[in-house]
Parts: structure tokens; sequence; C-alpha cells
């Protein structure tokens, strides 16, 4: 990507950052417009509410967007637990239902379903790891006509693994299950098609590919299943007039707009729009073709070094996410260590190197990477 991006990450004069995984830098633009709105406040109250509202309106069109849906099927909530408690709580479950879901998913997409489990003797089925990927026709293959939700997650956090969400969804769809995805490791990645990948439930935030502000979380509640799921808290916003204050007998908003309690933090909403925007403007399609070079020049580089590239790079399963193990045991917490005196910034995860560039980053930060590797 161009210069001008790079010069929007102050923290890339500082540091190599390969961690979008964790939490990315935020932009200029964002911080601007989240100082603004606090200024705002700060000079004239409430009266510039109306803005504030506008501001976090286009941020969900501009998720919405991203995500192939309707702005309307989009709720923000504080992060990615929040999106799966409230649909794990809003279900009504039965003995004899089951959950098909993965044995390394991120605790967000793993601790609501083991509370149901625990709660109403739900079956949670979980499939293998193998070789760093999961295989889909065992994972497939644990789903039955029992079956009431399927979980995974767009891009495993742990191995950077992608799944094929539409033969996944087709798969759920067919015995009338729910399909839930975690999208926060894809999400600024690359574009998704979520009605057209079967997806029924989605669940991300904004502080990793998005790179905007934490705090922002993004539930998406498809119109095929808002009957089916029950907003688990609900406020004054989610009721179809919710400044119409004398009438309380009005019905909660048809859509997912009734899991929106009440006010957020409108500052960060201002910071999200920007940085919803400067993704939109490079082009999600153009930023995961040069994700995918990026990393295949990472991959290709290793050859130099004594390291394996754990994460599966096949097609359609390799990510912008690349984990990589020393082939002599060299721990991954050391190996960290001695990059962070480097200033090369990347996570240890699971017993391996977790590298994860994003469409800031360029050549010159992967070779000063390779350089650094103990």
């Amino acid at each position: 990507m161009n210069e001008a991006i790079r010069s929007l990450f102050p923290a890339l004069s500082k540091y190599t950052y390969l961690n979008s995984a964790a939490v990315s830098p935020i932009p200029t633009t964002a911080i601007d417009a989240v100082n603004a709105q606090l200024a705002d406040v700060s000079l004239n109250g409430s009266n510039n509410y109306s803005q504030w509202i506008a501001t976090k309106d286009r941020a969900r069109a501009l998720a919405a967007g991203m995500l192939g849906v309707r702005p309307e099927e989009i709720a923000f909530m504080r992060n990615t637990s929040d999106g799966f408690a409230s649909v794990a709580n809003g279900l009504t479950w039965r003995a004899g239902d089951n959950i098909v879901s993965y044995e390394h998913e991120f605790p967000a997409n793993f601790y609501p379903w083991r509370m149901v489990r625990d709660r109403y003797g739900v079956e949670l089925r979980l499939c293998r790891e193998r070789d760093g990927r999961i295989d889909l026709d065992e994972f497939i293959g644990l789903i039955d006509k029992n079956t009431k939700l399927v979980a995974i997650s767009s891009v495993q956090f742990a191995s950077g693994f992608r799944a094929d969400l539409e033969r996944i969804g087709r798969a759920a769809r067919a015995v009338d299950a729910l399909f839930a995805v975690d999208i926060i490791q894809g999400m600024g990645q690359f574009a998704f098609d979520l009605p057209a990948q079967f997806v029924d439930i989605g669940a991300g935030a904004s502080h990793k590919w998005l790179c905007a502000p934490e705090g922002c979380g993004i539930l998406y509640v498809s119109d095929r299943v808002r009957d089916r799921i029950e907003p688990a808290s609900v406020g004054w916003i989610s009721v179809e007039t919710p400044w119409n204050f004398t009438d309380r007998a009005q019905p909660f908003k048809p859509n997912a707009l009734a899991w929106e309690s009440g006010t957020g933090a409108s500052s960060l909403f201002y910071g999200l729009e920007q940085s919803l925007k400067m993704l939109v403007e490079a082009g999600l399609g153009k930023i995961e073709v040069y994700l995918e070079q990026l990393t295949d020049m990472l991959c290709d580089s290793l050859g130099s070094k004594n390291y394996e590239v754990v994460s599966s790079r096949r097609p359609g399963e390799k990510s912008a996410i690349v984990c990589i193990k020393h082939r002599e045991g060299l721990d991954c917490n050391v190996i960290a260590e001695r990059l962070a005196a480097e200033n090369i910034v990347i996570s240890p995860r699971n017993g391996v190197v977790r590298i994860a560039p994003h469409f800031y980053n360029n050549g010159v930060d992967i070779e000063r990477l390779i350089e650094g590797l103990p």
C-alpha cells in the first residue's frame, strides 16, 4: 500500500508493528475525530446530539457494507463477547440440542456456549485441530438434526486458518441450525457477504483489523433469525419509538437494533467512522490481495531461518495471520522478547510466534522481522 496510508499511523515510525491480530494502531484521522467530538461536548454540551447519532449511523452503514448486510441488521455492542453472550442468553435451549464448534476457538466464542452446556444440558461438540487447520469434512460431520447452532471464527486467532464459511453455512442451513461466526479476525482483512455465506449471527469488534478505538462491538443478527433470538438485555432505545417516553407498551425494534439498550460512547463512533472510511476507500479487495502477497513473501523468506510455518497456506485457508515455530524449540516468549528489544512487535500464542501484518505494513517490515528472528 502507499506511503500516504503509512503516514496516518505514527506508531510505524517507532515500531515494526506486525500485531494487528491483537490490537492495531489507530490512524491520526480517527484520533482527530474522537478528540473533536469530546471537544464539542466540552464546548456545547448536548446541543449537537443529532450529529453524534448521525455519525453512529454512518459508521453502522459502513460496517454493514463491509459485511454485505443492511444497516438495521447491525447492532453496536461493547465487544465480541457481549455479542455472543446476548445470542446464547437470547435463545431457548432444550435438552437434546447440540452446538457444533472447534476446540481452539477464541474464548469469546467458547464460554457462552460452555455456559449453555452447563446450564441447560446441551451437548457441546468440538472439532479437533489437524496440523494447524480444521478438517471441514470432520467439522461438518458433527452437524446433525439436533444441532441448534454452529459456531466458528472466520479466521482462527491462534493459527490463521480461514474457514470456508459458505460451505459450513450450507451444512448448518440444511438442518435449520443457526450459524454464528466470530468475524473479528477477518473484518478489515477482506470483505464478507454474510447472507451468501448463510451466516445468521456475526460478532466482532473494532480494535484489531478495523484500526479503530477499542469499545465498539459489532453484532449482526439476520432478519431470518430475529424471531428466534430475544435480546438478552434491553433498554430505552431498544423500542420502536424511544423518544416517546410515555408509551410503555410499545414493541421492541424488529431487527438487530433491539440489541442496543442505551446510549454508547459517541466519541468512539467518530473514530470508528474514520477508520472504516479509510479501509473502504483503500478497497477491501485490494487489501486482501496485498496481504496475501505480503504474507507469501514472509513465508518464502523464512527459508533462510530455522523456522517452520505452522499456519495452513493452502488456497482458501490462508490469511494475514502467519504462525511460525522454531525448529529446535526456542520458546515463543523468548523470541517475542528478543524481537521486542528491536522494536519488532508480534505476539506469542499457544507455543507459536504469531505474525499479523496489515495494509499499513510493507516489504521492509517483513525484511526487518526476518533479520531480527533469533
